[in-house]
Formats: structure tokens, C-alpha cells, sequence
């Protein structure tokens, strides 16, 4: 089931403060009176008055962290593997690309932009459809019905191109700005064939790459991606849904298991207004119960 976490402690917020508050400008001098005229010292609040008022500074400090600070998310598919696995539980810096409203994502402070190479974390924009000559955004991948909503899901894909940058993608072959990104064979993917996402990159005899993936500064961020050319053959670049030059207020992202990964390729670029934040840290690693548990190998590694 879909459902919007920022939502849910906004409306908490909103709904024990409202209590609180209205508790104090009109009940409560009337309550204290009472009690002081039966020789008591603090009045007893009713039990919905009492609640609102010891959880409503809880619901707000974890609103406000999870917000404006760090929020944690799991990882639910191998689409960023090797990077990131599935199981993987991640924080995610929510003041790298600006503050934004909770539950609304409406941005009001910019702190910053997203950089070729980080990792992002963003609410699902939904697939393009082609409506009488007009791209719609829906949730279904088919198109067979334009108008299906789009659910509410956070995804997580590293950012390939910048607005302005002209990209194209033919397979394994990318190019940035008529730039080759090169990339370094490290070897055959190495996992636990009993976990089902290790199990399909073995029969499908998946290698991993160390990628060189340049910034607009100059600098290069090394990570590493798969490949399986067996599995499937991702659209190329530029196609009917992603042009060859990223539009303004847009971000190109795909993800590091690049032949596993509904990515930017399958449903055109992402717009700006969708980042949540930026993915800097592993702080657990659940594995289950047919490989160990827990990968503590994997706790607190940064993520490039």
C-alpha cells in the first residue's frame, strides 16, 4: 500500500497542536478554576487533551528531522545494485537541493542543485503517455490507461544528466555532451544464489563495471554499475520519451543495474520539483534469513 509518511506527521501535527491550542485559549482557565475551588493544585486534562499535549512535541521534532535534516528510506529493488541492495536502509540528506514543504514539496529556500553522480532520492513522477499529441504523466507503465493515477512512491536513481546536457545512450555505450563516460570491467557479479535478485544477475551472467562518471566541475565520480545485456535491452537515448537534450527544470537519472532499472529511459526525465534529497549513507543492511541476516560489511558505508 502507497501512503505519504510527511503526510500522515503533518496532519498529526496539525490535528494535536489544534487540540492543545484550543484546549488552552478556552477550556482550560475554567478547568483550573474548578480545580482550585476543590482544593486542587493542577487541573486533570481530559484524555484526548492530555494526549495531544505529550505527543504533540514528539510528532513535531521527528516532522522537523525527517524534513528538513535526514530521513531514512529501504531499499525495495536490486535497481541500483551493486551500489545499493535490496534490503539496504539508507538516510538521505533533505537540505542538499533546498528545504521544502512537508507532504507538499513545495521548495521555499534553495540551498542547492543536484551534481552529475549523486544519488537522489524522488517521488515518482509516473509514465509518459502520448494523449492526442500530448505527453501525460500515469501510473500505468502500458499506457493502456492514460488517467491511471500515479502512485505515491519514493524511488532512488543516480543523476546521468543535467538540464542543457545532450545525452545519448545506445546499450552500454553513454555519452555526455559527445563525451564517452568510460567505464573498467571489474568481473563477474558475485552473490547468494538463494536471494532472488543475486539468483537472476547469476543466470543472466551479470559483470560489474567501475564507471568514470565526470562531473561539471571536472572531477570524476567512480561507482560501480551492472550489466546483463541478456536480461533485457533498456530504450535508447534520445527516444520518444527523452529527448536528446535534458530539458530545463529536469534531471536525466537512471539506475547502476543499468539492464534492470525503469529509469529515466522508460518514463523521460525528472522534474525538479520531485527530488526529496540526496542519499549519503547505509546505516543497515537487512539481508534475511537465507543470507545472514545482517550484511554488517555494509553499515555505514557512504554512498557514492
Amino acid at each position: 500500500m502507497d501512503f505519504d509518511f510527511s503526510a500522515i506527521l503533518l496532519a498529526l501535527t496539525v490535528l494535536f497542536g489544534v487540540i492543545w491550542g484550543l484546549d488552552r485559549l478556552f477550556f482550560y482557565k475554567s478547568r483550573k478554576a474548578g480545580a482550585e475551588a476543590a482544593g486542587q493544585e493542577e487541573p486533570q486534562d481530559p484524555m484526548p487533551v492530555d494526549w495531544a499535549r505529550s505527543l504533540f512535541p514528539v510528532v513535531l521534532v521527528v516532522l522537523v528531522l525527517r524534513s528538513f535534516v535526514a530521513e531514512p528510506f529501504r531499499i525495495p529493488s536490486g535497481s541500483m545494485m551493486p551500489t545499493l541492495d535490496v534490503g539496504d536502509f539508507i538516510l538521505v540528506n533533505k537540505f542538499a537541493y533546498g528545504l521544502r514543504m512537508p507532504a507538499f514539496n513545495n521548495k521555499f529556500l534553495a540551498l542547492g542543485e543536484p551534481k552529475r553522480g549523486d544519488v537522489v532520492v524522488f517521488r515518482f513522477p509516473g509514465y509518459l503517455c502520448r494523449v492526442d499529441g500530448k505527453l501525460v504523466r500515469s501510473g500505468d507503465q502500458t499506457c493502456a490507461d492514460p488517467q491511471a493515477p500515479v502512485p505515491s512512491q519514493n524511488w532512488i536513481k543516480r543523476v546521468i544528466g543535467l538540464p542543457g546536457d545532450r545525452i545519448e545512450m545506445q546499450g552500454d555505450q553513454l555519452l555526455i555532451n559527445g563525451q564517452a563516460v568510460t567505464a573498467d570491467q571489474v568481473g563477474p557479479y558475485q552473490g547468494n544464489p538463494k536471494r532472488d535478485e543475486d539468483r537472476l544477475m547469476l543466470e543472466m551472467g551479470a559483470t560489474v563495471w567501475n564507471e568514470h562518471l565526470r562531473t561539471e566541475e571536472g572531477t570524476v565520480v567512480n561507482h560501480l554499475t551492472a550489466r546483463m545485456p541478456a536480461y533485457n535491452r533498456p530504450p535508447p537515448i534520445p527516444s520518444d520519451k527523452v529527448p536528446s537534450v535534458v530539458p530545463q527544470g529536469c534531471y536525466l537519472v537512471m539506475g547502476d543495474n543499468r539492464y534492470n532499472s525503469t529509469d529515466s529511459r522508460w518514463w523521460g526525465c525528472l522534474p525538479e520539483q520531485n527530488l526529496a534529497g540526496k542519499a549519503f549513507l547505509v546505516w543497515l543492511s537487512w539481508k534475511g534469513p537465507d543470507a545472514g541476516w545482517v550484511d554488517f560489511s555494509r553499515m555505514g558505508k557512504v554512498i557514492h
